[in-house]
């Protein structure tokens, strides 16, 4: 008990640090439309702000692995806590260059301030993620992980409604689109990681090191289920950060439903806000000890409550998000189907994912519209569940493995470009062919770990031929 209530601070302060990143990165997705207006950017070209954001989280997991393989791990030989606030810095800096950025107006400025963003949140993931793994035994990790990703979906839920405001609208240049709405906006989040910094610092954080010897070679790649999680983050994130940059584009076509930017910024709120919902769920439906008619109920209250937030939070009524219930029913009905295994809830919610995105291409109108904002409730639980899978079992090659994952959110960005040079050929709705292929994959990697990490085929091998 002691222990629970000493790992409790450092797991709130670490919460409010995936809340920001969550917020800055739902942001892009508000730069995008933006910068496309403001420079006359093709599809293709306005997705290069993803390819450098997530570009810059593989160039700068390659860098760590590279480090770490022939000088010995960087976060264990300055701490988990050094890590975390030399990546607020870096982090506080990109925001930074937004100001010369939008002064000179120049997008390939803008596009090198998305680049070091990145960099410094390669940082926070690579410490982070591994770091609330930690605070805790590992079959909790994917509850914990789900909760604080959870907050994570809070920030990427709030950003469309407050940052979108805060660009479109607040300190928008009336009358015509101008780069200095972006000015004030990343100087605030600058001074933000700086103070979140300031209070990491302050905060008494818990030592853990890692005695193990540096392997040669890559030996985490012996695992089969490592090596197929690396692709299941690649398709991922490249899916869900995909569909995401184009909602607010997709939702303004005159044949799906015809919104502006500014109503649209709440719906892809909806979209993020969907995460969050299936995050919290998750945590509960994932945790371990609590009976099964007890965690229903938490499950369904968390839910609605969860709900109601985000209706506090979009400039929408109930009247104009009512068919999200069916949604939200679906999600419960799908944790109750994967029966708190992390590799079967996976598979169903992957699947659930296809018929969605499929519905989003063959249909239009409100189908499609509802279709495509309800993927983002199934995409919840999906990054910590393929985390936890992938490094089940890897022993002394966790790091390493860990390492490789955050290397495949490079999925995030090259898929968007690719769904954006398909787009400028038969255009948007065809175009979400890219992110149907990536839940198809995932789909596949869930089962693969349903039939043999749950039933403990690969543990058992691994285990007995080391």
């Amino acid at each position: 008990m002691e222990k629970k209530n000493h790992n409790l601070i450092p797991l709130i302060t670490l919460t409010s640090l995936f809340f920001m990143w969550g917020f800055i990165t739902s942001m892009n997705d508000i730069l995008i439309p933006h910068l496309r207006s403001l420079f006359q950017l093709s599809y293709t070209q306005s997705m290069l702000v993803q390819f450098c954001f997530f570009g810059a989280y593989f160039i700068g997991s390659v860098i760590y692995f590279l480090i770490s393989y022939f000088k010995g791990d960087p976060i264990n030989k300055i701490g988990y806590k050094n890590g975390i606030l030399l990546g607020l810095l870096i982090s506080a800096i990109g925001c930074g260059l937004f100001y010369p950025a939008a002064s000179l107006s120049v997008y390939g400025v803008f596009l090198i301030a998305l680049f070091t963003l990145g960099l410094g949140f390669t940082l926070l993931q690579i410490a982070a993620n591994a770091y609330v793994s930690l605070l805790g035994s590992e079959d909790t990790a994917s509850s914990r992980l789900n909760l604080t990703q959870g907050f994570n979906s809070f920030g990427t839920t709030i950003a469309p409604v407050l940052g979108g405001y805060m660009i479109l609208e607040f300190f928008a240049d009336k009358g015509h689109i101008s780069a200095n709405s972006t000015k004030i906006p990343y100087l605030i989040f600058a001074a933000l990681f700086l103070l979140l910094g300031l209070i990491i610092y302050k905060v008494k954080l818990p030592v853990f090191t890692n005695d193990d010897t540096t392997e040669k070679g890559l030996g985490a790649l012996k695992f089969p289920q490592l090596k197929r999680g690396i692709f299941g983050i690649f398709f991922y994130v490249g899916g869900e950060v995909a569909i995401g940059s184009f909602i607010i584009i997709f939702l303004k076509q005159n044949n799906i439903a015809g919104l502006t930017e500014s109503i649209s910024k709440n719906f892809l709120a909806l979209y993020w806000g969907g995460a969050m919902i299936g995050r919290f769920i998750g945590a509960i439906s994932l945790s371990q000890g609590l009976p099964p008619l007890k965690k229903g109920f938490y499950m369904v209250a968390t839910s609605v409550l969860v709900f109601v937030l985000i209706l506090s939070i979009v400039n929408l009524t109930f009247v104009d998000i009512y068919p999200y219930l069916i949604f939200m029913l679906l999600n419960l009905i799908g944790f109750l189907l994967g029966k708190s295994a992390a590799a079967r809830t996976l598979f169903i919610f992957a699947i659930i994912n296809i018929i969605l995105v499929g519905a989003a291409i063959f249909f239009m109108g409100h189908i499609a519209m509802w279709a495509i904002i309800g993927v983002g409730i199934f995409n919840s639980i999906m990054y910590s569940n393929i985390y936890t899978l992938s490094i089940s079992g890897l022993g002394k090659y966790t790091s390493q493995g860990s390492s490789l994952l955050v290397m495949a959110i490079l999925g995030g960005a090259l898929v968007p470009v690719l769904q954006g040079a398909l787009a400028d050929i038969v255009g948007i709705q065809k175009a979400m062919i890219v992110p149907l292929i990536c839940y198809l994959y995932i789909a596949y990697f869930g089962y693969y770990c349903w039939k043999n990490i749950d039933h403990g085929l690969i543990t058992h091998k691994k285990t007995t031929g080391h």
